[in-house]
């Protein structure tokens, strides 16, 4: 692997291996070991993206105002109780009457 004036070179070996240079492993930030995405554009560049491990992301969609930990599933199961327990009153329906 050499540095050239238009970016980093790397040797892909007869089996399609390739090492990322370190300076471009750097600058995507890639976890070792790590996955990247090839991404071929319109104009039939190929670009080099980093994959996140899914540990990463946990926590990501975090309601921020709230501070709230509540895993999705356990929300969404809340929200179908109410719903339930509203079309129940709204026809009239009680827990005696199933």
């Amino acid at each position: 692997m050499t540095e050239s004036e238009n970016g980093a070179i790397a040797v892909v070996t007869d089996d399609g291996r390739m090492t990322i240079p370190r300076c471009i492993r750097n600058k995507l930030r890639l976890d070792l070991p790590g996955h990247v995405r090839f991404v071929e554009t319109e104009d039939g560049e190929v670009v080099v993206r980093p994959v996140k491990r899914p540990s990463k992301l946990r926590g990501a969609l975090k309601d921020e105002e709230t501070d709230q930990e509540t895993p999705a599933t356990e929300l969404l199961c809340e929200e179908r109780q109410q719903d339930t327990e509203a079309t129940d009153e709204k026809h009239g329906l009680s827990e005696r009457d199933g």
